[in-house]
């Protein structure tokens, strides 16, 4: 019996286009990667190669026009003045600790939720964690700024035992950094705690274990490479941040601030630091890259 004519007409083409893709993997696979790829390429590639060739530009010092001639001062300039390479050591030490804390904190949290809470509990728990990057970023900074401030929460807590709370400076910075980031490690370490197989944990007490033991020899090599991962964003993130020392630094720099600073007065200069955090997280990332961390993203 014949088919309707339209119909077929236009379930042809379509039906022909689905059996080339079935037949050829690689060009299906092309078609779905091109969109994303030539993003990745031309957006976020292109804009550091943009970065980086602008950090060998100059400034005209009595226009502050940006001029297109090939010189390495900004990068001597880098390297050689004392206060660029105090404020990139001062933000690499902050992102380290920051990402310390975090995986310290991270894991009584997530050994809780993952191991010790009642199943029916553990999506909740997920969720209550997770609550805090629903709300503003700045809301959450400001709200740092009122605890620490003079008089503030910090002080009130801490004055029955004859203290005060920190005030605002470079522990503030790793205190309000270490807040916004802990989620994201968190969740790894959670997502880790969970797949280890609740027999290793039985065996090593049988074993004679203690739980410190079980928890360096067994847990530990396991979480690892999740803790890691986790580091990942705890680091990128903290290197990177600008307005929470702004908020809550008071006079101290890390090397966002200085681009920030310094794009409208010397673009040059503001993408020669602008190429620091790049290179670091680079470095970071090969550094970890052992571990498994990166598979584990």
């Amino acid at each position: 019996m014949p088919t309707d004519g339209p119909a077929a007409a236009g379930r042809g083409p379509v039906r022909r286009l689905a059996a080339l893709l079935h037949r050829r993997p690689r060009l299906r696979l092309a078609l779905l990667l091109t969109t994303p790829l030539l993003w990745l390429t031309v957006l976020y590639l292109g804009s550091l190669a943009v970065l980086f060739v602008s950090a060998f530009w100059t400034t005209d010092s009595f226009t502050s026009q940006v001029v297109k001639v090939w010189s390495t001062d900004n990068f001597h300039a880098l390297l050689t003045t004392p206060v660029y390479r105090q404020v990139v050591l001062r933000s690499v030490v902050v992102a380290l600790a920051v990402t310390a804390l975090c995986a310290v904190l991270a894991f009584p949290v997530a050994f809780y939720t993952a191991r010790v809470a009642p199943p029916r509990r553990r999506p909740m728990l997920v969720a209550a964690i997770l609550t805090p990057l629903w709300a503003s970023y700045l809301v959450k900074v400001y709200a740092w700024r009122l605890i620490l401030s003079e008089g503030g929460l910090a002080d009130w807590m801490l004055a029955p035992f004859g203290l005060r709370g920190p005030g605002y400076g470079l522990p503030a910075t790793v205190l309000t950094l270490t807040y916004l980031w802990l989620p994201y490690m968190i969740l790894p370490v959670h997502t880790a705690l969970e797949q280890v197989p609740g027999g290793l944990l039985d065996a090593s007490a049988d074993l004679g274990a203690r739980p410190g033991r079980t928890f360096r020899s067994v847990v530990l090599p396991l979480v690892l490479p999740s803790v890691a991962a986790g580091s990942v964003f705890t680091f990128s993130l903290s290197l990177g941040d600008y307005i929470t020392v702004q908020i809550v630094g008071g006079k101290t720099q890390l090397i966002g601030n200085l681009v920030y600073s310094r794009i409208d007065l010397d673009l040059p200069m503001a993408a020669a630091l602008g190429t620091v955090p790049v290179a670091v997280i680079v470095l970071y990332l090969l550094a970890i890259r052992r571990t498994g961390a990166l598979d584990s993203l």
